[in-house]
C-alpha cells in the first residue's frame, strides 16, 4: 500500500457524485452542468450542485444565487437553493483572497450539509490542475463527464482531461459535444461554426462513449446569462430536450432509476 495517498471517502448523505470537467475554459461546461443538474431534478430526483472553479465560479449566477450561506450547529454549511436544486459555490465563498481557496475547497468537500441527495453534480474548472486533482482523490465519484466543442484545440485538452481522470482510477462516463451546430432562426440554415462531429470522432478513437450533442444557440446563452437556465425556462424546448437525453444517459450509466 502506498502511504501519503488520501483516503476517497464518500459524501454523507449523498448516493451519487459525478463530476463535469472540461480540458479547457470557454466550451460552456458550467452551463452544460447546470442544465444537467435541473434535468436531473426534472425526473423527480433530490439534486444539488458543488461549484468548484476557482477562478470562475459560474453557478451563483446561473441558478441566480446571492445569498451568503448559513452555518448549522456544526459549523457546516447550508446550501442555498433554487429551482429545485441545492447550490454550495466557491462565488459565495471566496473573493479575492485567492491564497484560503484550497482551505474554502475542503470546506466545500466536507463540511457542507447536503441532507439527503440522489445526486450531486460537481462542476469543475476547466483543465487538469489541483483542484481536479485533490477532488479526484479525496472523495469517491461515480464518474466525469467530458465536455468539449468541436474544434481541434479543443479536442487536444479534452483528452488530456480524459487522460487525467483514467489515471487516477475515475471512469469516464462519455463525452458531450456543446455547441454542435448553429441554426439560423430564420431560414433554419445549419451552420457547423466549430466543425462537425469532432466529439464524435474523438470519442470513438479513444473508447469513450458519446453521450450527445447541445447546440450553439441565443437561448441557451441568454437565459443563463439571466439566472433561468432554459432547462426549466422552457422545458418542452429543443434544447432543454438535448440536455434531458444527455442526463438519461448519464443517469443509466451510475444506475439511477427515472
Amino acid at each position: 500500500m502506498r502511504r501519503g495517498l488520501p483516503t476517497k471517502k464518500p459524501i454523507h448523505g449523498v448516493k451519487h457524485i459525478i463530476a463535469v470537467a472540461s480540458g479547457k475554459g470557454g466550451v460552456g461546461k458550467s452551463t452544460l452542468a447546470i442544465n444537467l443538474a435541473l434535468a436531473i431534478a426534472s425526473f423527480r430526483h433530490r439534486v444539488g450542485i458543488l461549484d468548484a472553479d476557482v477562478f470562475g465560479p459560474s453557478i451563483p449566477r446561473l441558478l441566480n444565487l446571492k445569498a451568503e450561506p448559513q452555518t448549522n450547529e456544526k459549523g457546516d454549511l447550508i446550501p442555498l437553493a433554487n429551482f429545485g436544486v441545492k447550490a454550495m459555490s466557491m462565488g459565495f465563498l471566496v473573493g479575492e483572497d485567492l491564497p484560503i481557496v484550497m482551505k474554502a475547497l475542503q470546506q466545500l468537500l466536507h463540511q457542507v450539509q447536503w441532507g439527503e441527495l440522489d445526486l450531486l453534480v460537481i462542476d469543475m474548472p476547466p483543465g487538469t490542475g489541483d483542484t481536479q486533482l485533490t477532488i479526484s482523490q479525496q472523495i469517491v465519484l461515480d464518474g466525469v463527464v467530458i465536455v468539449s466543442t468541436p474544434q481541434d484545440i479543443a479536442l487536444v485538452d479534452a483528452r488530456k482531461g480524459a487522460n487525467m481522470f483514467t489515471k487516477v482510477n475515475v471512469p469516464i462516463l462519455g463525452i458531450v459535444q456543446n455547441m454542435s451546430v448553429f441554426v439560423c432562426p430564420n431560414c433554419q440554415h445549419k451552420v457547423h461554426i466549430f466543425g462537425q462531429n469532432g466529439v464524435l470522432k474523438t470519442s470513438k478513437e479513444m473508447g469513450l462513449d458519446y453521450l450527445g450533442d447541445i447546440p450553439l444557440d441565443a437561448d441557451i446563452c441568454e437565459l443563463s446569462d439571466f439566472g433561468t437556465p432554459v432547462v426549466v425556462t422552457k422545458p418542452d424546448s429543443f434544447n432543454a430536450q438535448c440536455y434531458k437525453e444527455v442526463a438519461k444517459k448519464i443517469m443509466n450509466k451510475i444506475n439511477l432509476k427515472n
